[in-house]
């Protein structure tokens, strides 16, 4: 299916791409992917080939992605912001016939090309001959690595069927169509961000994309926004802008994701009657698996309903397990597809949560973060929720440090709310009440800003676990 050629098709000169200079229709998109896709065929590049791209966010990038769509060719974007060293050896793993960089100069090693120079060799329309569009759903189409929040990015490799199967559920529960305008505020080598490109093509749509220096406050004012993806820290920054508050409020919908949203936030989002919706996703599942079926109205701990084309189970031991048409091919390692399902076809997800009988998900935490203390299982996750309920903390982390007698015990680095500062006393007495003596963390350290993972903005929990045990 040439699903850029069918957008063109069914909504014509409708705008789907809003940048600051100029717009664009679906027409000219599909005219310009056609003359980017042969450009690339012109370079010796064929259909299968892995295309890397390590460029920030604009016009120019999507464009490059639907031409590497219509080409039917992979492409594997990457974060811009790697240090030099980490991008090679990324690369290195990838080994894609050809390396675009932004405006970095050739990588050694590695057949480049600048996505300027791509796009202005198409843009003469010079190179002759009809393309044929591969036509199987279950080609390969992306490679999007995981957001590594512990150990090493993984490789995901994502077909046609599971950014098609994910964009549909996702418009079923969220409407999306001729009209509306979606903000490109996540980056594009991130799933949340390239979702967006399929959820347009299939529903009409328009994306918007500010320049690489505009913050998101002024996108808000300089497009005619309608939905809005966000993590936590993004809707903090706006929310504390009263422009910013009142064009939020205008919004159709403001999808947060990313991580655990704390009470405060939630509550001052409310507060300012925005059109709030929560979700839990994956990388591998092609971004949501879980979304609220309607704007939240009060505090709530779940992330919503599973989507239409998800199917999801919880094992014996608490982990949330996923299968469907949205979940992912596997890891790329080596050249090779390796898969990732067990005997039944279900991913592991790592995360352990519950699903009520109304297919209600609530996410408790990370397999991976949990750690023993006592004879218990502690979810740091879990912790983090109740100091987050707390009002005046803003964000909150836990980690375990070596006790002799419980073997581990957690401790927590809080970060209080603007103009706030908890008193410590208040906060141990209130934890102990909810969720008793053994969970609560028994120190707390107070920080002004986080540490983050490289050109990311999770908290770096393995950096804050090595500080809590230094001596």
């Amino acid at each position: 299916m040439d699903i850029i050629e069918r957008a063109a098709q069914l909504f014509g000169n409708s705008p789907m791409l809003r940048m600051a200079e100029k717009t664009l229709s679906f027409i000219e998109c599909d005219r310009q992917a056609q003359e980017i896709a042969k450009s690339l065929h012109h370079k010796g590049l064929c259909a299968g080939d892995v295309v890397a791209i390590a460029a920030p966010n604009s016009g120019e990038l999507i464009l490059l992605l639907l031409g590497l769509l219509k080409a039917g060719m992979i492409a594997a974007p990457l974060n811009s912001r790697f240090p030099l060293q980490q991008l090679i050896a990324t690369l290195e793993k990838l080994r894609p016939r050809l390396a675009v960089t932004g405006i970095k100069e050739s990588l050694t090693g590695f057949s480049t090309a600048t996505v300027a120079s791509i796009l202005e060799e198409a843009s003469h329309g010079t190179i002759s001959g009809n393309l044929v569009n591969p036509e199987k759903m279950d080609r390969p189409v992306t490679i999007i690595h995981t957001s590594a929040s512990s150990g090493e990015a993984k490789a995901a490799v994502h077909s046609f069927a599971n950014h098609w199967y994910n964009a549909l559920g996702s418009n079923e529960n969220l409407p999306f169509g001729p009209g509306d305008c979606w903000l490109l505020s996540l980056p594009l080598y991130h799933i949340g961000g390239y979702s967006l490109l399929f959820r347009s093509l299939i529903s009409g749509g328009s994306l918007a994309i500010g320049g690489p220096d505009e913050t998101l406050g002024h996108s808000l004012e300089n497009f005619p926004l309608t939905h809005l993806s966000l993590v936590p820290t993004q809707l903090y920054r706006l929310l504390a802008d009263q422009m910013s508050c009142g064009r939020l409020r205008k919004l159709k919908a403001v999808l947060l994701g990313g991580s655990s949203a704390p009470k405060s936030l939630i509550e001052e989002a409310l507060h300012h009657g925005i059109r709030l919706y929560l979700s839990y996703g994956s990388t591998e599942m092609g971004s949501q698996i879980a979304t609220t079926p309607e704007p939240i109205r009060h505090i709530q701990q779940n992330s919503g309903k599973i989507l239409p084309y998800r199917e999801l189970t919880v094992a014996n031991d608490g982990e949330l397990l996923v299968k469907g048409p949205c979940l992912f091919q596997g890891y790329r390692r080596d050249g090779v597809i390796q898969p990732q399902t067990d005997n039944e076809g279900w991913f592991h997800t790592s995360d352990i949560g519950r699903v009520a009988n109304d297919n209600t998900v609530t996410v408790l935490g990370r397999k991976d973060n949990m750690f023993i203390s006592g004879g218990e299982n502690i979810h740091p996750e879990e912790i983090e929720k109740a100091l987050m309920m707390i009002d005046g903390i803003r964000e909150a982390l836990v980690v375990p440090i070596a006790d002799r007698e419980y073997g581990q015990r957690p401790v927590a680095f809080i970060q209080s709310a603007t103009g706030g500062k908890t008193d410590e006393s208040a906060i141990i007495e209130v934890m102990h009440s909810m969720i008793g003596k053994l969970k609560s963390p028994t120190r707390y350290f107070r920080i002004e800003e986080w540490v983050t993972l490289p050109g990311s903005q999770k908290i770096d929990r393995a950096w804050y676990k090595k500080e809590a045990s230094a001596p």
